[in-house]
């Protein structure tokens, strides 16, 4: 806490405009890179038994690790999982939460393999 100076008060309103400027050129990206991930489809290969139960799960971990492999730069605590990890075969929506205000959807197709 400062005194409410001239002086103080010229520096701080020259700070918020820093911070604000900075915070824009966070959303520009996020939703940039939402553009280019929104409706995008991964497919995740898994082995899994005749009723398409898997052997383990498909987790944040797995699918940051094949968006990455497609380009795309993400990381684990923007995947959202409300049931937790996948255990069947099946398409699934994920949302990606890439800044406060920009979440995008994409679908995570989890394929078995025997």
């Amino acid at each position: 806490a400062k005194r409410a100076t001239q002086e103080n008060l010229k520096a701080f309103e020259s700070r918020r405009a820093e911070l604000e400027k900075a915070q824009a050129e966070q959303l520009a990206k996020a939703q940039e890179r939402g553009t280019k991930l929104d409706g995008f489809k991964l497919q995740i290969a898994q082995k899994a038994g005749v009723d398409g139960r898997l052997f383990g799960s498909v987790t944040n971990y797995d699918i940051v690790e094949g968006l990455q492999k497609q380009g795309h730069e993400v990381e684990r605590a923007q995947i959202r999982m409300p049931q937790g990890p996948l255990k069947q075969v099946g398409d699934y929506p994920i949302q990606i939460a890439l800044h406060t205000d920009v979440t995008v959807t994409i679908t995570v197709s989890v394929q078995g393999e025997s």
